[in-house]
C-alpha cells in the first residue's frame, strides 16, 4: 500500500470510531423517545432487563461520514451507500414496530438491486466441473439474481447471530478486518478504507455493547453490517479472476453463514418456515453447554479470528498453507473445549456431593 492509502485507511478507522462512540448515547437517547426498546418475552433473549435497540444509527453514522468523506464516491459506491440508507430506515422502524418477515425481506430485495443496477454484481463464479476446460462460468444475467441472493442472505446472517451482547458486532470487526487485509493483498485500496471505517465504528459502539450491554446494535445496526459486508466483498473480492477469492468471503463471513445454513436446514427439518425464530443458533447451544456469555462471545470471537486469518492465508500463501491452519486450530479448540465442559461437570458434581453431604 501506498502512503496515502495507508493515511486515509488510519483516519477513517479513528473519525468513524469516535463518531460511532460519542452518538451513541444519542442514538440511545433516540431510541428511548420512539420506543426502539428490547422487552425480554422469551427464553431466546439473554437479558433480564428492557435496552435500547438503535445503536446501529451511530455505528451507520460515524461509517458514513468517513466513507464520504475519504473514499472517492464513484457509481458503485453510491449504489452500496443509498442501499444502506434503505437498510438502516428499515432496521430503526422494524426496531420501534416489529414488521412482518415477508415486507423486511421485499425491502432488502430492494436495497440489493440498487445495488446492483449501480454496477455491484458477481459476474462470474468458480466452474465446480472439474472435468470442463473452462475455470470460470460466466453468469451473464443470472447475475442480477444471484448477487441479489448473495448480498440479502448474508444481511440476514449477520442479523440471525445478534443474539448476545457484543456478538454481531464483534464478529464483524474481525470480519471486517480480514476484508481490510485481503483487499491490500489484491490492490483494492478503496475497499481498504471502507473496512477501516466499518471496523472503526464497530470498535467504537463496542464499549457500550459489551456484557452488560447498555444498548444493542439492532436490526438497525445488523442488518446494516451485513448489507456492507457482502457489497463489500463483492467489489472486493468477487470481481478478482482467481479461484482463491471466491473462497475468501465464505471464510471471512463463515460463522454467520454456518450458522444460518444450520438454521434453516434445522427449521426445515421440523417442518418450520425458515423465518421461524427458536432458540438452535450456535450461541445458544454454547450457552447451553454451559458457558457465560462472555466465554460464548469469546469462543465465537476466536472461530471468526480463524476463519479470517484463514482467508488471509488462502489469499496470500495458497490453499494448503490455510487448511492446515484451520485443521490444526480446530482440533485445538475442541480438545480445549472438551477439557473446559470436563471440567465444569466435575466441578457441578464435586459442588453436588457437597450440598447432599451438608444435608
Amino acid at each position: 500500500m501506498d502512503k496515502f492509502t495507508v493515511i486515509r485507511m488510519v483516519i477513517a478507522f479513528v473519525l468513524s470510531g469516535v463518531l460511532a462512540f460519542i452518538l451513541t448515547p444519542v442514538a440511545k437517547s433516540i431510541a428511548h423517545k420512539i420506543g426502539a426498546i428490547d422487552v425480554p418475552k422469551d427464553d431466546r433473549r439473554m437479558h433480564k432487563k428492557p435496552i435500547p435497540r438503535l445503536g446501529g444509527l451511530a455505528v451507520f453514522f460515524g461509517f458514513l461520514v468517513s466513507v464520504i468523506m475519504l473514499v472517492p464516491v464513484d457509481t458503485e459506491l453510491q449504489g452500496i451507500l443509498l442501499g444502506s440508507v434503505v437498510i438502516v430506515l428499515l432496521g430503526v422502524i422494524d426496531d420501534s414496530v416489529s414488521l412482518p418477515a415477508m415486507l423486511k425481506l421485499i425491502v432488502q430485495i430492494f436495497a440489493a438491486l440498487i445495488v446492483v443496477l449501480h454496477g455491484t454484481r458477481i459476474d462470474v463464479l468458480s466452474n465446480v466441473n472439474i472435468f470442463s476446460d473452462q475455470a470460470y462460468i460466466s453468469l451473464g444475467i443470472w447475475s442480477i439474481p444471484v448477487t441479489v441472493i448473495w448480498i440479502v442472505a448474508i444481511t440476514n446472517a449477520v442479523n440471525l447471530i445478534d443474539g448476545l451482547d457484543g456478538l454481531s458486532v464483534g464478529v464483524c470487526t474481525i470480519a471486517s478486518l480480514s476484508l481490510l487485509m485481503i483487499s491490500a493483498i489484491v490492490s483494492e485500496f478503496n475497499v481498504v478504507v471502507i473496512m477501516a471505517a466499518l471496523a472503526g465504528a464497530c470498535i467504537g459502539f463496542l464499549p457500550y455493547n459489551m456484557n452488560p450491554a447498555k444498548i444493542f446494535v439492532g436490526d438497525t445496526g445488523a442488518t446494516f453490517l451485513g448489507f456492507i459486508l457482502a457489497t463489500v466483498s463483492i467489489q472486493g473480492m468477487f470481481k478478482t479472476y482467481a479461484i482463491l477469492s471466491f473462497a475468501a468471503p465464505f471464510l471471512v463471513l463463515g460463522l454467520p453463514i454456518f450458522d444460518t445454513a444450520f438454521a434453516i436446514c434445522r427449521r426445515l427439518l421440523h417442518g418450520q418456515s425458515p423465518m421461524h425464530a427458536d432458540r438452535g443458533h450456535v450461541h445458544h447451544r454454547l450457552i447451553d453447554m454451559g458457558f457465560s456469555q462472555k466465554q460464548t462471545v469469546l469462543i465465537l470471537y476466536l472461530i471468526s479470528g480463524i476463519l479470517g486469518i484463514s482467508a488471509v492465508l488462502l489469499t496470500s500463501s495458497g490453499a494448503i498453507r490455510a487448511l492446515l491452519f484451520v485443521v490444526a486450530v480446530i482440533v485445538a479448540a475442541l480438545i480445549g473445549i472438551r477439557i473446559y465442559v470436563m471440567a465444569t461437570k466435575n466441578i457441578n458434581s464435586h459442588k453436588t456431593e457437597d450440598t447432599e453431604q451438608e444435608k
